[in-house]
């Protein structure tokens, strides 16, 4: 006699299990700093698969000026 419980089990769909998850949300969020001289800012984005990053700096050390900015997308 077998005593080890069975548990069935079954492949679902990506879509399937988004809707029982609670379905796609969006993530969102933002950071903003300055201080001597400098300047920087960045967000971030995240809906389902799908993932947007974003950042921009600028200094002025020593009578000088720089600037950068980046971006970044992900998708799974």
């Amino acid at each position: 006699m077998n005593t080890v419980p069975q548990v069935e089990t079954a492949e679902i769909s990506d879509a399937a299990l988004d809707r029982v998850s609670g379905g796609i949300g969006l993530t969102a969020s933002a950071v903003l700093v300055a201080g001597d001289g400098a300047f920087g800012a960045g967000l971030h984005a995240e809906s389902g698969p799908f993932a947007l990053t974003g950042g921009l700096g600028v200094s002025a050390p020593f009578g000088g000026a720089s600037a950068q900015g980046q971006a970044h997308t992900t998708s799974v």
